[in-house]
């Protein structure tokens, strides 16, 4: 009797712990859960982490409470100034409604492909009234804020929330990127040129300009050395002709001697003279003076 009594005892032991591990379950920090009865929410959905109790009969649905990522395809958008874009968009979510979740996606697959749709349509319809360099440079991040905006207010009704929404990659068709390419080297090419005119236009007026500066302090330097020269000439004729007036004959020698030294120099020049020439006075006479004729 004692061994059945024991059999019995844990026989219903298994029992009571089978049931209450059935009876309880764990939400972990990273969860929210849903208990269904037959299909049916059988209490609001749970929140917090926790251990919880439910009725064998219950069962429990986890939902992911994390941000999370989703991956869109490329596509191309033409802009407002009918530019063709490839755009390359990631969107991060968070589930804020479980029930409503599980009510119109059942998980987070069926969450991504519906919110997919949803964010290609936000995109191509904001990025459509948008100038090319406006996408690329100059209010990228306002029309990623006015996407995510139009991706909450179409996604309301799913139970999530757009956190964020990013264009990771904005770039032109390959074809047209090269087109681009070649239009931008053609222009700095060009800059290029303009710029390398002006440095010889400015080159050649700043040699003019030293060539003209040379050409004056040359006209200075020689009309100075004119004057110099000239101021010395007048001197030296003034001086001359004090020693003229003071001794002729000495002025004359002097100036025979000075016409010998010119004319008799090794240059090939010849002279046919005669021997009684007016040019040898001196050579007969120190002063110069014909000597008198024989009878």
């Amino acid at each position: 009797m004692n061994s059945v009594m024991r059999m019995g005892l844990i026989i219903g032991a298994l029992v009571v712990a089978v049931v209450g591990i059935g009876s309880t379950f764990v939400v972990q920090q990273t969860q929210q859960a849903l208990v269904f009865v037959f299909g049916k929410v059988a209490r609001p959905p749970i929140t917090q982490p926790g251990l919880y109790f439910k009725l064998p009969w219950e069962s429990v649905i986890y939902v992911d409470r994390r941000i999370l990522d989703l991956e869109t395809p490329s596509q191309e958008v033409i802009a407002a100034d009918q530019k063709r874009l490839v755009v390359d968009a990631f969107t991060r979510y968070r589930v804020t409604d479980p029930l409503r979740f599980y009510q119109s996606v059942n998980n987070v697959a069926g969450a991504n492909l519906r919110l997919a749709s949803i964010v290609n349509s936000a995109v191509r319809t904001v990025l459509a009234d948008a100038s090319f360099a406006s996408v690329v440079r100059t209010e990228r991040s306002q029309l990623m804020n006015k996407i995510r905006d139009d991706v909450n207010r179409q996604a309301g009704g799913l139970g999530i929330q757009v956190v964020d929404v990013r264009l990771r990659r904005v770039d032109l068709p390959d074809p047209n990127s090269q087109a681009v390419f070649q239009r931008m080297q053609t222009e700095r090419q060009r800059e290029a040129a303009d710029i390398r005119a002006q440095g010889s236009e400015i080159s050649q007026s700043i040699k003019a300009k030293a060539d003209r500066d040379a050409t004056v302090i040359r006209a200075d330097a020689t009309r100075r050395s004119d004057e110099i020269r000239g101021a010395g000439d007048a001197e030296k004729n003034r001086v001359l002709a004090e020693a003229f007036q003071k001794d002729p004959d000495f002025f004359a020698f002097y100036r025979a001697m000075q016409a010998y030294d010119n004319g008799l120099k090794a240059t090939g020049t010849r002279f046919i003279l005669g021997p009684q020439s007016e040019f040898f006075r001196y050579f007969d006479n120190s002063k110069g003076q014909a000597a008198p004729a024989k009878p």
